[in-house]
């Protein structure tokens, strides 16, 4: 006579099935396996106990419930990132501000704005602006400053007077307090959102000036003006 597979002392369904398992997520094709194997190999003069049957079955349609649930809980999160990454999209285009170190010119000596965040008050503020090469081209002393937003505007003309080509420009700020310690700088671009990029598994913007940063770095969102005609 075969022995049966449960009984004083052995296992149930389903701690054999995650015994064997080990930390591999558990299957309800296999519990139900295991669960038929149990009822035809038991004692027929011993049959399995009422009590410990049920409970089985309950582990079965908790098991049922929670796979179900997470299946929802997978269908929404895919539906919601679905809807973040079209919303991202719909940004090209769009004027932002982002957190980031650079600013573009055209050349022809419109200004461009500077804006940075102090996270204390400053008595010495010094923004330096390299070009491409790494070469600084222009130095502003700003003097002293207040904690927070600060907004200056580079006349895209190096410290000579000349005007710099178009193109991108790194831009760095120290600041200093009445003690001589340095102040906390945080700092901000703006430019055109030209597109969105998802390969890193979330929506990047690519800026017309070069930078490329998370969503979560994006600060301002504005309407692009309609160019002027003159008449």
């Amino acid at each position: 006579m075969t022995s049966p597979i449960t009984g004083p002392g052995s296992t149930s369904a389903l701690d054999a099935l995650t015994s064997q398992g080990g930390s591999k997520p558990l299957d309800r094709t296999a519990f139900l396996k295991l669960l038929v194997e149990q009822l035809k190999h038991q004692d027929p003069l011993k049959p399995q106990d009422d009590s410990e049957f049920v409970a089985q079955l309950a582990q079965f349609s908790n098991l049922e419930q929670t796979m179900g649930i997470n299946s929802r809980l997978d269908t929404l999160a895919a539906q919601n990132a679905g809807l973040a990454n079209a919303q991202a999209v719909s940004l090209v285009g769009s004027i932002a501000t982002v957190r980031g170190n650079l600013v573009t010119i055209d050349g022809t000596g419109t200004g461009t704005p500077v804006n940075f965040n102090l996270s204390g008050a400053a008595t010495d503020t010094t923004v330096t602006i390299r070009n491409q090469a790494g070469e600084a081209v222009r130095t502003l002393e700003l003097g002293g400053r207040q904690a927070g937003l600060a907004q200056i505007t580079w006349d895209g003309r190096s410290d000579a007077g000349d005007l710099e080509p178009a193109g991108t420009y790194q831009v760095t700020v120290t600041a200093k307090n009445e003690l001589g310690a340095p102040v906390s700088v945080s700092q901000e671009t703006t430019g055109a959102i030209a597109e969105v990029s998802f390969d890193k598994g979330y929506p990047v913007l690519e800026l017309d000036n070069g930078v490329a940063v998370p969503v979560s770095d994006l600060l301002k969102v504005a309407v692009p003006k309609p160019p002027t005609t003159s008449k």
